[in-house]
């Protein structure tokens, strides 16, 4: 029987920040990954870690977004994180002679303090290559930059870990989390066990029970299948916001060996009351079956909240109201740019689809039509309602006329060209919110608020974002909860706190 100081389960930013933590705490540390290689879905990342000069504003902007669903003492101690944020990945990039940078970043939305954030970026690591030396994964150039500084800062430290190793139980003994159990191997830890195992994007069964929608597609992962909810649950854990899931919309993959959805081209965020960028347009509509838009395309950070449209339910036809629904681009659209985006961590995938560009991807998913009419019978969609809908709408275009459901007057193009092109379009999670509750020191706690000894939780897994999400803020929570579940862990090896 194996004992430690620390054990991290999961190996993405949290995790490896929590063994960093740890480590540099005077703790034994292991790490237990069940992939084959690290990363999880922090890989796949834009790469922008949030952080704030100004601890007071971003608590503000953190406790106007959550809407009450978070305790303060819990955003308060991410707040104050966030302004060691730039210290913390600065160092962690110059110990392997990688290089960062600190850029202005407003919030998503008008909140009080939204002016007052940045984000902390990884910009250049000597001999690296992200295709080269990730070749399972097809994400931002920077999410990899800034996972190969924390990888390789795990190993200059020499703390040990073990893939393709997943844990499957916690040891709970009086009541107290002292290891975990591993293909029948039980691994013991003095100081605790901290969960970083990310979300449940790949646990359909998961989601059906505390999502609306009839389906939702992941946008990278598989592997995330809810294992340290499980854990923390047995433990005795208390849940918090499950509803909660940042995602948008997408195509699905007609060929069923691409299990992802395929997010579309990612257009700029704009805060509302702010100016619109002037060169920003977005080449599609979106209908449902009746042939009628119901959602705003564009919405202000539609990464986040692009998914929810789809959450109304039909009660007289007994299915989803608006899932799936259609996008229709014409001619001059699809010349503008890809809309296809996809993303990956999945060494099946990337085998199979690594070399397909995004306009081969988009010519894979996209039906072509040389009349609306043609179009309509596809989808079984009444010709005279789209047709309607797209003249109504063509002549909005060009006008700073408002739009019913909100589309912002520099985004919208005509659909007026053909041929028109078109596919399903369906809700698509990039990570999910919801998951064990902790306290301010990342322990877990309990139904009745009380910390569960020895369990810690950093990440994904225990996001604090509990109704809109602050773009960059699950990366902070991660480098900055995980520094704190990491510590307390290992001050708890050291019987310095219970």
């Amino acid at each position: 029987m194996s004992r430690y100081d620390v054990i991290v389960v999961g190996f993405g930013f949290a995790g490896g920040m929590a063994a960093i933590a740890a480590h540099d705490a005077g703790a034994k540390v292991l790490i237990l990954e069940k992939r084959e290689a690290p990363g999880g879905i922090s890989i796949c990342s834009a790469g922008g870690v949030r952080c704030s000069e100004n601890p007071d504003a971003a608590f503000a902007y953190l406790t106007a977004t959550n809407g009450g669903k978070t305790p303060p003492d819990v955003l308060r101690a991410l707040a104050d994180g966030m302004r060691e944020v730039p210290g913390i990945v600065t160092g962690l990039a110059e110990r392997i002679g990688a290089k960062a940078e600190i850029r202005p970043a407003q919030g998503n939305y008008p909140f009080p303090g939204h002016t007052e954030f940045a984000f902390a970026n990884v910009v250049e690591v000597p001999d690296f290559e992200p295709a080269r030396d990730y070749p399972q994964v097809r994400g931002s150039p920077a999410g990899a930059r800034l996972f190969r500084v924390v990888e390789r800062n795990v190993a200059l430290r020499g703390i040990e870990v073990r893939l393709e190793t997943p844990a499957t139980r916690l040891v709970v003994e009086d009541g107290e989390v002292r290891g975990v159990a591993v293909a029948g191997e039980r691994i013991m830890a003095r100081g605790g066990v901290v969960l970083a195992t990310g979300g449940f994007e790949g646990a359909p069964a998961l989601q059906q029970q505390f999502w609306p929608n009839a389906e939702v597609l992941s946008a990278a992962i598989r592997t995330n299948t809810g294992d340290g909810l499980a854990m923390a649950q047995s433990a005795g854990a208390t849940l918090w916001h499950m509803w909660h899931y940042h995602g948008s919309y997408g195509f699905q993959h007609p060929d069923p060996a691409y299990p992802f959805g395929i997010r579309l081209k990612r257009l700029p965020d704009w805060v509302p009351g702010a100016p619109f960028r002037e060169d920003v347009a977005m080449s599609w509509v979106i209908v449902d079956r009746t042939g009628r838009r119901f959602m705003n395309e564009y919405e202000p950070y539609m990464q986040d909240t692009g998914h929810r449209p789809f959450e109304a339910f039909d009660y007289t036809r007994q299915g989803p109201a608006h899932a799936p629904a259609i996008l229709i681009v014409d001619a001059r659209g699809r010349e503008r740019y890809p809309l296809c985006a996809p993303t990956w961590n999945d060494v099946e995938v990337a085998a199979r689809f690594g070399r397909v560009t995004p306009r081969e991807m988009d010519r894979m998913v996209l039906r072509e039509f040389a009349t609306l009419g043609d179009l309509a019978a596809a989808f079984g969609v009444a010709a005279d309602a789209l047709e309607t809908t797209l003249a109504e709408w063509n002549t909005l275009c060009g006008t700073a006329a408002p739009d019913a459901l909100g589309r912002p007057p520099e985004s919208r193009m005509p659909i007026a060209t053909p041929p028109f092109s078109a596919a399903q379009i369906w809700p698509v999670v990039s990570n999910t919110q919801g998951g064990p509750a902790h306290d301010a020191r990342q322990r877990v706690i309990d139904p009745f608020g009380e910390p569960i000894p020895g369990l810690y939780e950093c990440g994904e897994i225990g996001s604090v974002f509990g109704h809109i999400y602050l773009s960059g803020g699950n990366l902070a929570e991660s480098f900055v909860g995980g520094g704190i579940a990491g510590r307390e862990a290992a001050a708890r090896a050291r019987g310095e706190t219970a």
